[in-house]
């Protein structure tokens, strides 16, 4: 049951696929090559240079990783950002990721090709009659969405009704059926129930579920987590260590990157983040949030609770508050007026609202544990403020024009005085419980086996057989693109 094996499961599909790609003129970038950029063939590297991040040209493809240079269109260095102490309040330094610049704008659309490449490339999926379905509370069904534009294969994008007018407005944009389901955020078992309908509807309708594909988790633990790796050693000074990884659980893939983490500093402390509002894993709660980008309710299945230290409960209404600190000008005007440089404050609209839940957070971790300035704290802002232009409309209609009174406010209360409230770190059996709660969701409703449950926590094998198929993947991905036969 533990073999976890990868073979060609259907060769008429697989040929359908290879002359999909070789009529759209389609190469398969490898892991390795996403995780190492600068190893991508040197033509491919000039042509994307003349195309657009968010063009539908299949070489964007390439552009799937963490380098992408924001202003020439290369392959550059990593794209970060560091909120500085004046901004923190904390001694720690606390760096985030950027996922703004992959495209669609959202670091999600590398968990959508984790989550395809290997169904294409083993025969699963067949251009010519599946429609490829992307169930997501958001960034996850614009990559899918994305990734089947290129292939010009029909996509599904199912997401809960209260998400952001852009996710909708650009999903239709490009050309994907759209379900709205009820609900927000938290509205997950509506996602999946959507799902049942349309797979009972009829076959033609592929599945690929964020929340239970290891290929999500799998894409971050090599990509993001190698990435983490190098940056540190980019930045670090003398004595500094790598002390904490902060991921909101979503569907827990990028909290994914802590396993490859994990194995390089086995002391790092990997804390999960989520929505106070519903404090799935803090206190097995349930509710509503606003803190767009992240699921709960439930336990994702590609989870590896037994790795999480510690979690971190936000309420929804702060990472809010510090979106409109980041992107009015009064909030500008404030955080200049603190000694925060020109050069950082115009790079805050990179955070969106997840990404500002991560940061405080992180902010959280740093006051927990009283890290000091040896301390280093990575994050992931995972998309940006683009994505929420409607909700600071918004803001500013139901609670008044922003105000330097409101930014001192705010900066003062959510960031520099936030507390460790809510913030709990796990013991063996506090471990144990979070990682039960998935039999309810997936044993009982989703097909799951008890069998398999419990391999995740007491086979040591389970995980480390999962994240080391890439080898075999990459393998699998060079033979395609031989057969594919386009240049590269």
């Amino acid at each position: 049951m533990h073999n976890w094996n990868w073979q060609i499961e259907n060769k008429t599909y697989l040929k359908n696929l290879i002359k999909r790609c070789k009529e759209k003129k389609i190469i398969l970038p490898t892991f390795k090559q996403l995780k190492e950029p600068h190893t991508i063939p040197q033509k491919i590297q000039k042509q994307l240079e003349s195309i657009g991040i968010n063009d539908l040209h299949p070489l964007n493809l390439f552009r799937i990783n963490w380098r992408n240079d924001k202003s020439t269109g290369k392959i550059g260095d990593i794209n970060f950002l560091e909120i500085p102490n004046e901004i923190t309040g904390v001694k720690a330094r606390i760096i985030g990721l950027i996922g703004k610049y992959f495209p669609t704008g959202a670091h999600k659309v590398g968990a959508t090709y984790g989550c395809l490449v290997p169904y294409m490339v083993t025969g699963r999926f067949n251009p010519e009659y599946h429609k490829a379905v992307w169930p997501s509370t958001g960034n996850y069904c614009r990559g899918g969405a994305f990734n089947s534009a290129l292939l010009s294969v029909h996509a599904v994008a199912i997401l809960p009704e209260e998400m952001s007018k852009e996710r909708f407005d650009w999903l239709r944009e490009i050309g994907a059926e759209v379900f709205a389901t009820y609900g927000c955020e938290s509205n997950v078992k509506e996602i999946y129930d959507k799902c049942h309908e349309l797979e009972a509807k009829s076959d033609e309708y592929l599945i690929f579920n964020q929340f239970d594909q290891f290929g999500n988790s799998i894409w971050h633990y090599e990509i993001t987590g190698s990435t983490i790796e190098a940056l540190f050693n980019q930045i670090k000074t003398k004595g500094q260590r790598l002390s904490g990884y902060v991921s909101s659980t979503g569907s827990a893939g990028t909290i994914g990157a802590g396993d490859y983490l994990r194995e390089k500093y086995p002391l790092i402390n990997i804390t999960a983040a989520e929505a106070l509002q519903c404090p799935t894993l803090l206190m097995n709660g349930f509710g509503a949030h606003r803190i767009e980008g992240i699921g709960d309710k439930h336990v994702p299945w590609i989870h590896n609770v037994k790795n999480t230290n510690s979690i971190a409960a936000i309420d929804d209404e702060q990472p809010l508050r510090i979106l409109r600190l980041f992107n009015e000008t009064e909030g500008k005007k404030y955080l200049l007026s603190l000694g925060v440089k020109d050069k950082t404050i115009e790079q805050l609209p990179d955070l969106g609202i997840s990404s500002i839940g991560n940061l405080i957070a992180a902010i959280k971790l740093a006051k927990y544990n009283e890290y000091n300035e040896n301390d280093v704290i990575f994050t992931i802002f995972t998309d940006s403020s683009d994505m929420y232009k409607s909700r600071l409309i918004e803001m500013n209609e139901s609670w008044g024009k922003y105000s330097l009174k409101q930014a001192e406010i705010d900066w003062n209360v959510v960031l520099k005085h936030q507390s460790i409230d809510y913030f709990k770190e796990l013991t063996y059996y506090d471990k144990k419980a979070i990682h039960n709660l998935k039999y309810f969701t997936w044993v009982e409703q989703q097909g799951k086996t008890v069998e398999e449950l419990n391999a995740q926590w007491y086979d040591e094998n389970y995980w480390k057989e999962r994240f080391a198929i890439v080898p075999e993947w990459d393998k699998m991905i060079e033979e395609f693109n031989r057969e594919v036969g386009i240049e590269s």
